[in-house]
């Protein structure tokens, strides 16, 4: 049994998230205390109650402690049976939680599979603080596939902040390799391009999210829809991706009551400008999330970011409790020697 501290480093739900991951993958059970001590409201919340329930269902796991605000957790897996499943993170009680960060718990889980999957997530689509839909469409996967992974993700509805009701779907076929992973720099800008979004409000504010992004990267090419997006509450949102000539990088800004359009166009302007002008090649969002499939990679992958995250240090931790791998952090350079390597 492998006894984890919930509140180490920031304290925050990825540290559970990789411990489910990790723990399923490698039939390691694991007992974690402090969960999520250090956030505002601690404890498991609905997405994080989702992950936890998901993850006892494709593993056949044994749980303790999985309810609403629980704080304790010991979870016993068994077999990994892949299949088609259905989690909705409304299903307990109301809730707009992140349909992508279930995503990113039982994805890989099911690609150590014996057979291929289909999973359908209900929730929150395109929310703070979590992985909108179009940045794991438009480039945590297809950097996966760079690995040898082989996803497909599709969207059904969208779901906003805080009416939720969104819907994605994913089909997982299970992995024959897990190649390392190399990106020491981002290469040349090749194309810059992206969607603004509203749902159930005036079309006016995606024109002027839109006319200030522009604005702001006037010295590129931008190349920006408009688009009305199918969602049962209101929302607005900007996605910009940057094709380089070694990665993909997607940035995102979220609208809210009472934020002008300009700012969020403020907002998916300036991520992009602080990651181009830097000298890491993947931004820090993807860095964190890259770290758990490199460490099960066979072999010796690397790359550079352009922002080192507490995120990044506090998976590292997590990881090195389940895995053999070694990984080093120097300046803006992640090296990672994979289980096999």
């Amino acid at each position: 049994m492998i006894h984890i501290d919930g509140s180490y480093g920031e304290g925050g739900g990825q540290i559970l998230r990789t411990s489910l991951t990790l723990s399923s993958i490698l039939n390691l059970p694991f007992e974690m205390n402090n969960i999520r001590a250090k956030r505002k409201k601690p404890g498991l919340l609905p997405q994080h109650l989702t992950s936890v329930r998901a993850a006892k269902k494709i593993t056949d796991a044994e749980v303790e402690g999985d309810e609403f605000k629980s704080q304790n957790l010991v979870y016993e897996p068994k077999e990994i049976c892949g299949g088609e499943y259905e989690f909705d993170v409304a299903e307990e009680r109301g809730s707009a939680g992140a349909t992508g960060l279930v995503f990113q718990t039982i994805i890989p889980i099911l690609l150590f599979g014996k057979r291929p999957s289909k999973v359908t997530i209900k929730g929150g689509t395109h929310v703070p603080f979590a992985p909108p839909y179009h940045y794991l469409k438009e480039t945590f996967l297809p950097t996966l596939r760079k690995m040898d992974l082989e996803l497909e993700l599709s969207i059904g509805r969208w779901g906003f902040y805080p009416r939720g009701g969104g819907e994605i779907s994913v089909l997982i076929t299970p992995l024959s390799n897990l190649n390392p992973l190399r990106i020491a720099e981002k290469g040349k800008l090749l194309e810059l391009r992206g969607i603004s979004t509203v749902a159930n409000l005036p079309l006016s504010i995606a024109h002027r999210q839109k006319k200030r992004t522009v604005e702001r990267l006037n010295e590129f090419k931008v190349d920006i829809e408009i688009e009305e997006a199918a969602s049962v509450g209101p929302g607005t949102f900007i996605f910009l991706l940057a094709k380089y000539e070694n990665c993909l990088c997607g940035f995102s800004a979220l609208g809210a009551r009472g934020k002008p359009a300009e700012r969020v166009a403020d907002e998916v302007a300036d991520a992009f400008l602080y990651h181009h002008n830097s000298n890491g090649a993947v931004e820090k969002h993807l860095a964190d999330q890259l770290l758990l499939y490199a460490s099960l990679a066979k072999g010796e992958s690397s790359f550079t970011t352009s922002k080192i995250s507490q995120h990044l240090f506090t998976n590292k931790w997590v990881v090195e409790k389940f895995l053999p791998a070694k990984i080093e952090i120097d300046g803006s350079s992640v090296l990672v020697k994979g289980k096999g390597g």
